[in-house]
């Protein structure tokens, strides 16, 4: 399917991968088709054999591709715990989506996460993204993988240096944004101070060049330390508004889905690779054409000037997904 991520776990027999993700991430994959087989979008199924996939697998329409991008300190990761609580995960600490230790010591990201949460009849493939200047490679490598983008700005401070670059990646992607002014709960912040950071944020859209249709984007204002998004500037929305639905209403509402095309031949970008002392290289990626299933023989190929180069030749052996913070 157009929009989808894998995550696949194969084995190697020749030629092996670079170990660096950044070598790969922009690199295109691809792999041969498989009738019988079914590619979920942004993760595959957790085996071949599971036949209680869920209906988004069959309809791209039901899927959103979401990004979310911020300057450090602006709340994107508490922004993800709460999404994730919202929607039914089981989050035993702050900062769920940070897994490497260093991470949780400084209390940034590094490296992106992906994740995938239901609302309603809709499935949400969510990528967390640094927001430190020093991994400004990471945003710049995930956001090919989805088709819209939450920009979290702290309404007290406005746009900020890494602000204005992560909104470029997004909007040179194409990426539908939506914006997310946070932290409206703090004393210093009011509704004219919004009103001021909303019209920079304009401007910032305007001066890297974004289309109609991307300078066409809703604004929120939330806390996201409390739990709560809001269409309207409030600090104190009622008991039954005391939550995230609105913001993940807008991110159906406002994101395109994915398109898909399950007859062409398989083709998944590459953009993120770990390694498993017992599976081997766990490949995270955008699935633009086709299906897999375990046991498929895979094919790396790399674009040259001169043509296409094959670098390795693999069999598949487990497809996960990854749902919340948990592996099915």
């Amino acid at each position: 399917m157009v929009g989808p991520v894998l995550r696949s776990l194969w084995s190697s027999t020749r030629n092996s991968f670079s170990s660096s993700v950044s070598s790969i991430a922009p690199k295109p994959y691809l792999l041969p088709p498989r009738a019988s087989a079914l590619a979920r979008a942004f993760s595959a199924a957790t085996a071949a054999s599971d036949a209680t996939s869920p209906s988004s697998a069959l309809n791209p329409s039901r899927l959103r591709n979401v990004a979310v991008i911020a300057h450090v300190d602006h709340g994107k990761t508490t922004l993800m715990d709460r999404l994730l609580r919202q929607c039914g995960a089981d989050i035993p600490h702050e900062r769920a989506m940070d897994s490497i230790s260093l991470e949780r010591e400084r209390g940034i990201t590094i490296a992106s996460k992906v994740t995938a949460i239901p609302w309603k009849e809709y499935e949400l493939n969510m990528v967390d993204t640094p927001g430190h200047a020093d991994f400004g490679g990471e945003v710049e490598r995930v956001v090919g993988m989805v088709e819209g983008a939450i920009l979290v700005v702290d309404a007290g401070e406005g746009p900020l240096a890494q602000t204005k670059f992560v909104l470029a990646k997004a909007l040179k992607y194409g990426l539908r944004p939506i914006l997310l002014l946070n932290k409206v709960d703090r004393p210093a912040v009011s509704e004219e101070m919004c009103n001021e950071v909303e019209s920079l944020i304009f401007d910032l859209f305007a001066n890297l060049g974004a289309s109609e249709e991307q300078l066409d984007f809703p604004v929120l204002y939330a806390s996201a330390k409390e739990g709560w998004a809001s269409t309207t500037y409030t600090k104190d929305p009622p008991a039954d508004a005391r939550n995230m639905s609105r913001l993940l209403d807008a991110i159906i509402s406002h994101v395109p889905p994915p398109t898909a095309n399950l007859e062409a031949p398989f083709q998944m970008l590459v953009s993120m690779m770990e390694r498993d002392f017992y599976l081997g290289r766990i490949l995270t990626g955008r699935v633009s054409s086709g299906s897999i299933r375990v046991g498929d023989r895979v094919h790396g190929l790399r674009h040259k000037d001169s043509g296409v180069e094959k670098i390795e030749e693999g069999k598949v052996v487990k497809l996960m997904k990854k749902k919340g913070t948990k592996w099915p």
